[in-house]
């Protein structure tokens, strides 16, 4: 089969490489006909995660087609229309009783970490990937539900929800600050609104990804750099201030992975609000403790364990969530490397997610 093919730091290659083939009872083997290329893609080829070697097929997003299962496997069939979560889980250790698999401690050796695909093991952006717990990996699509709008359950939606929205303690009426409309930001502004927020403020350079946020469900919007000020010449900060009367959001969700934007939600809360971290953090972030332990304040960090899958599944077959408005870019398979070329120069050309079919 043909597959992305990661060659080291800065290499990578759309290659010919053996096809998978089942390894346990529990496996599956899916067909895959949509993927796409998320942040951490671009983080593993500048080499920031070493875990990843020579010779591994990258990706772990996928919407596919069943076409081999285990022995094991009962709630599935050859023929099923699937999802293809990035967390795999065993189901039966201790992190996945407590509802936890992004740290699962399966038996194939990860050392408890349950994003395996595109990292320790072959992942998505191939013509076939193999499945590990098939029974607990996979999502069967309803019909009715597209592959650009299932392709955003593997990975963005429930990260946003789960690390953003639920872990920020998100409450009817809230005022939220989102600090970076990429695309996990704009999975936040999504399913922030699930909850019932009063504003939900998109705080980006640029006014492209804040135009795009308010179609998302952001009710205000605030460019950061230095050089865009209100009439009244209000920065950042202070246009916040205002929209809050001058108290502070009552959560800061962190959605970039940079120390400066860790700082601005501090910087934003008020007393007794929460700062939910979602970003990919490369370097050491100051946390200003001087400041912040008479304030009152939860600050939360994790790793989707998409738990809730299934739950934003029902949404999106009912409509009442339309992920499939993620995708500004459309690819076949065999233009993977213009399609990682096109998403590496999203300040260019624009683009928040690519849809790459069969």
């Amino acid at each position: 089969m043909k597959a992305l093919v990661y060659h080291g730091p800065g290499q990578k290659a759309w290659e010919s490489v053996p096809d998978p083939r089942m390894q346990a009872p529990t496996d599956a083997i899916v067909r895959i006909d949509t993927t796409t290329i998320c942040g951490t893609d671009l983080h593993i080829l500048k080499g920031d995660v070493p875990a990843v070697t020579d010779g591994r097929v990258l990706g772990h997003e996928g919407v596919g087609t069943i076409t081999e299962i285990g022995t094991a496997v009962k709630g599935l069939k050859v023929g099923d229309r699937v999802i293809v979560s990035c967390i795999t889980s065993c189901g039966s250790c201790s992190y996945c009783h407590q509802q936890l698999p992004s740290h699962c401690l399966d038996p194939e050796g990860t050392s408890g970490i349950g994003w395996i695909f595109g990292h320790l093991i072959d992942g998505t952006q191939a013509e076939f990937v193999r499945v590990p717990f098939a029974d607990n990996s996979l999502h069967k699509l309803p019909g009715g539900v597209s592959d650009e709008a299932a392709i955003m359950l593997s990975d963005i939606l429930p990260t946003g929800f789960e690390i953003g929205i639920r872990n920020g303690r998100v409450k009817p009426g809230d005022v939220i600050a989102v600090v970076g409309a990429g695309p996990v930001g704009l999975s936040v502004i999504m399913t922030a609104n699930l909850y019932g927020p009063s504003r939900v403020i998109a705080i980006d350079l640029d006014e492209n990804r804040l135009k795009l946020a308010r179609t998302f469900g952001a009710t205000d919007t605030v460019n950061s750099t230095p050089a865009a000020r209100t009439s009244s010449s209000l920065g950042w900060h202070d246009q916040v201030m205002a929209l809050t009367d001058g108290l502070g959001v009552d959560v800061a969700i962190e959605a970039v992975g940079i120390p400066q934007t860790f700082d601005m939600c501090t910087s934003l809360i008020r007393p007794g609000g929460s700062v939910a971290n979602v970003g990919v953090h490369g370097k050491s972030v100051e946390l200003k403790l001087q400041e912040l332990w008479i304030k009152d304040v939860n600050i939360s960090t994790g790793l989707v364990s998409a738990t809730t899958t299934g739950m934003l599944l029902k949404l999106v077959a009912q409509g009442k969530l339309s992920p499939e408005k993620f995708v500004t870019h459309r690819f076949k398979l065999d233009q993977m490397m213009e399609a990682y070329d096109t998403f590496s120069r999203a300040a260019e050309t624009h683009a928040m997610k690519v849809a790459i079919s069969r």
